[in-house]
């Protein structure tokens, strides 16, 4: 066996006993086989650069930057395994007598739009499928694009003139109330399926204006897939208890992270004491409050979430009401809709496992809800 190889042999052996751990995108510490030492694995300009004496003197690649390697590609392997594919409805069978032989038969026009009607050959049954939308005055279409409208950051009365150039003739409030309807019925949905968030977390708030008073809303993100993972309205910014935050955030993620990233607020190490301490150090999280620039430990990437959100809510000129339904809705877009130029063109969901399929995401998502 030749020495490279031994290294990548080495690098494997470290990474299946679960000795790498993981801090961000560019810096991990990886314990040392033979002493109770760690070594810092940091990727600078696209490379990965070790701590270890073998690294530093010989200028090679190390058992420890193959353990780095092998691990990101066992996270990615064991998502594909896991991963949850939601499948837009599709017509297979007749729903009164069962029977697979089905056929369309012709288009039923509505006042808004026109929907697909089907026959079946053995009971002679005339029906559509309008899953999720039953009795609505609008298309599956006209909905779902209302939705993408608004969470994109036009406002209601900007959507109600689009939908009128379609030929859709509605008020902003029924629009509003498509919104409110679907958002929680896709949210009730959603939330019994557990995203595959990797062991790094980070936390940050975002002053919000809610009927003319300042507030704050507190994100918890996933470091590695930047899924939206929980959010908190808070009245003030450092007294607050946040610790719902971090409840709700193991119980969506049905974990806990290894590595809590925050700023040094004082709230944000209490609520970590009470949800993410632990008297074994082997099960305790480190929480690390000193944000940098270094090895991309700056906070970046929640800022950009409360760009994101920022962006949106400037358009509204302020939210109405604590429960709004904005934060629910837009924490959806974010984790399901919107692909992320930082996730290679993919969603967070993506990245934590979850694929959603079908040009309309809004409907794939809807129709499954509504089964």
């Amino acid at each position: 066996m030749t020495e490279p190889n031994h290294r990548e042999e080495k690098g494997k052996q470290i990474a299946s006993s679960h000795d790498v751990f993981r801090i961000s995108d560019h810096q991990y510490k990886v314990h040392s086989q033979t002493t109770s030492k760690q070594y810092d694995v940091i990727r600078s300009d696209n490379v990965w650069r070790c701590t270890c004496p073998d690294h530093i003197y010989r200028h090679i690649c190390c058992k420890h930057i193959h353990a780095i390697e092998y691990s990101i590609k066992i996270r990615e392997e064991v998502r594909k395994q896991n991963q949850v594919i939601i499948e837009p409805i599709t017509v297979s069978v007749c729903p009164q007598c069962k029977s697979d032989k089905i056929v369309k038969h012709g288009i039923r026009h509505n006042k808004y739009g026109d929907i697909q009607r089907y026959s079946c050959k053995d009971c002679h049954n005339r029906f559509i499928v309008n899953l999720g939308f039953e009795k609505m005055g609008a298309t599956p279409q006209s909905i779902t694009s209302a939705m993408q409208l608004y969470f994109t950051g036009e406002s209601l009365r900007s959507v109600q003139k689009f939908l009128k150039l379609q030929g859709v003739d509605v008020s902003h409030m029924t629009i509003y109330n498509w919104i409110t309807k679907y958002t929680g019925l896709m949210k009730g949905y959603l939330s019994n399926i557990t995203p595959q968030v990797g062991d790094t977390w980070r936390s940050d708030e975002l002053f919000v204006k809610i009927s003319g008073n300042m507030k704050y809303l507190y994100a918890l993100m996933d470091d590695e897939t930047r899924f939206w993972i929980a959010s908190q309205v808070a009245n003030t910014k450092f007294k607050e208890d946040i610790g719902k935050l971090f409840r709700d955030g193991k119980s969506i993620a049905q974990k806990k992270p290894e590595v809590l990233i925050t700023d040094g607020a004082r709230n944000f190490h209490q609520a970590y004491r009470k949800e993410f301490w632990a008297k074994e150090v082997s099960e305790r999280a480190i929480h690390i409050q000193h944000i940098h620039f270094k090895h991309d430990m700056n906070n970046n990437k929640m800022e950009r979430l409360n760009g994101e959100f920022r962006d949106r809510e400037k358009v509204m000129r302020g939210i109405k009401k604590d429960d709004s339904v904005m934060f629910d809705g837009y924490q959806m877009y974010h984790n399901f809709i919107r692909p992320h130029m930082g996730l290679d063109g993919k969603t967070p969901a993506e990245k934590c496992g979850i694929k959603i399929e079908g040009n309309n995401k809004w409907l794939t998502i809807i129709q499954n809800a509504s089964q």
